[in-house]
């Protein structure tokens, strides 16, 4: 015996929910790619919310600190800090955990210098 009178009705009703809580997350998503100003850059791939978690990397740690506050109020955010790129840029984070896979932190700090938005820094002489 079920403590839920009517457990179809209940899953239909929280499936319902959810689809709706993910169109607002969406839409916090968007909000704040435009707050950023990316919504205007052509190099930001367009299918970014079919992406299941979004990685926004950022240039140093001081964007990375005031950016990562909204990583707890909107869903799907994930945040690397490479501090050789010379803007935001995002990515499928599934990309990412491909690229990294079994990688130690020094070959994942040198891939950093010239992938995932980093352009490598040539002296001024």
């Amino acid at each position: 015996m079920s403590v839920i009178k009517d457990v179809d009705t209940f899953h239909s009703t929280l499936k319902s929910i959810d689809q709706k809580i993910n169109t607002l997350n969406d839409e916090k998503i968007v909000a704040f790619f435009e707050s950023l100003g990316l919504n205007e850059r052509e190099d930001i791939p367009k299918d970014f919310l079919q992406w299941e978690t979004i990685l926004i990397i950022v240039p140093d740690r001081h964007v990375s600190n005031e950016l990562k506050s909204y990583k707890y109020s909107i869903a799907r955010l994930a945040f690397v800090t490479n501090p050789y790129a010379s803007q935001i840029h995002i990515l499928d984070f599934q990309e990412w955990k491909n690229s990294t896979r079994s990688k130690t932190q020094f070959q994942i700090r040198e891939m950093l210098k010239t992938n995932f938005g980093g352009v490598r820094k040539i002296p001024n002489d």
